[in-house]
């Protein structure tokens, strides 16, 4: 049990905001094993404080059962008060599963794609975040990686002593950008570790005196931060990595070509859950280094999927190291609806055999004006979703509509800014 004065039971919303309840630590065995009260209304919370039109109104209620393994711990600091994080399922009061619960979702993604297909994915989520007013350094220097001590080796270690398996840490390209990393687990953990790892690097940059910043843009001229999101697949069975296969162009296995074309045939629609700001498509766009066009690619990090390239050193083994990025989503999004809709859309491929996508090379230049375009609104995107019935069919409809009704809110509050306003709106919250 924790030592700390508090556990904060908490679920990840529609927009990507950590929201939940505290109870004393005294109490933690008697939450673990009940949870604590939740509202259906709370799903319908926007990123900017107000309840959106809802199907659920003022009635019903809802648990927040906490997941045991998730539980971390952020240690005390100063006269801030140690506080133990877990992450939980919404469930009905009598423990039923809601089937609203995005946790949910991205489950039952993963176990039909087991059922289907006998195979399990293995994830990582990179996170860019900006500490605004350092002393400076140069793009990815060791002035820069200095400039954040001692923040940046305390994450660090904060992040190896609750098991979240940080993986690199470095300076950015933008002023006052860093990024880290952490090493690739099975799907559901992954999705877990990036809504644990937001607010770690919030928590600890509070108490060194920074407000860490995840936004998509703070500045329409600035540089972003993404999240970028790393899939492999294996044989559940055998563990063995089933993408590679070096006999195919670009290495990608016949399997795995399916998979991306899921993606990609269905992109548009997905934006809506991966990127899900109104100034998060200000981002995506060319000569950003974010994704600028529906295509699959090597190395080439416009590319909607990019194939991560592979190394031999060391005694590396290609296969093992294989696997697809996907570079649309940023930390407005909630993690387990991006996994979940990646993984609902590449087993869509695999299930229909969608046509085998083409792989562009990594030079690939003035050929790609002929791409189809991202979508270049969050209105644009959730257009998209409307049109494309596959994807919406994949959601319960009280949850599809919550979304819908939670993004249209989230335009409305900004309806009327410039784009600066917009970003700074959104940066406010992120």
């Amino acid at each position: 049990m924790s030592s700390s004065s508090t556990v904060f039971v908490a679920t990840s919303d529609l927009s990507g905001i950590t929201r939940g309840r505290a109870a004393p630590g005294h109490a933690e065995e008697g939450v673990l094993r009940r949870g604590v009260g939740w509202v259906p209304a709370d799903l319908a919370l926007t990123a900017f404080g107000q309840i959106a039109p809802n199907p659920f109104g003022s009635t019903g209620d809802l648990r927040l059962v906490p997941d045991g393994s998730s539980g971390v711990d952020l240690p005390a600091r100063g006269d801030v008060p140690g506080v133990r994080l877990y992450l939980a399922d919404q469930t009905l009061p009598d423990g039923t599963p809601w089937q609203n619960c995005p946790r949910a979702f991205a489950r039952r993604a993963l176990e039909d794609l087991r059922r289907a297909t006998g195979l399990e994915v293995t994830a990582a989520f990179e996170h860019e975040f900006m500490l605004p007013g350092l002393d400076g350094g140069a793009p990815l220097s060791f002035a820069r990686f200095r400039s954040a001590e001692p923040f940046g080796s305390e994450l660090v270690a904060l992040l190896d002593r609750t098991g979240l398996e940080p993986e690199t840490w470095l300076p950015e390209f933008g002023a006052d950008q860093f990024e880290i990393t952490l090493r690739p687990a099975d799907g559901m953990t992954a999705a877990d570790r990036a809504i644990v790892l937001r607010e770690v690097v919030r928590d600890l940059a509070s108490r060194h005196g920074h407000r860490a910043t995840f936004a998509p843009l703070l500045d329409p001229d600035g540089t972003g931060n993404g999240v970028h999101v790393h899939l492999s697949l294996r044989d559940a069975g055998t563990g063995r990595p089933v993408l590679y296969d070096p006999a195919r162009p670009a290495g990608l296995s016949t399997l795995g070509g399916r998979f991306c074309a899921g993606v990609l045939r269905h992109a548009r629609a997905l934006l809506s859950f991966t990127a899900g700001s109104p100034s998060s498509y200000l981002r995506l766009a060319p000569h950003r280094w974010s994704s600028a066009g529906v295509f699959l690619a090597e190395r080439h990090r416009e590319a909607l999927l990019r194939i991560c390239p592979t190394s031999g050193l060391g005694g590396g083994v290609e296969a093992d190291q294989y696997n697809l990025e996907f570079r649309a989503a940023d930390a407005t999004a909630n993690p387990w609806l991006v996994l979940g809709v990646l993984v609902r859309a590449g087993l869509q491929g695999v299930k229909e055999d969608y046509a085998q996508p083409r792989v562009w090379p990594e030079g690939a230049g003035p050929d790609l004006v002929g791409v189809p375009a991202l979508p270049r609104s969050l209105e644009e995107a959730l257009l998209e979703l409307d049109k494309d019935a596959v994807v919406s069919g994949w959601f319960p409809e009280e949850l599809l509509e919550t979304h819908r009704s939670v993004k249209r809110s989230e335009l409305a509050e900004v309806s009327g800014l410039d784009e600066r306003d917009v970003c700074g709106r959104v940066a406010d919250v992120y």
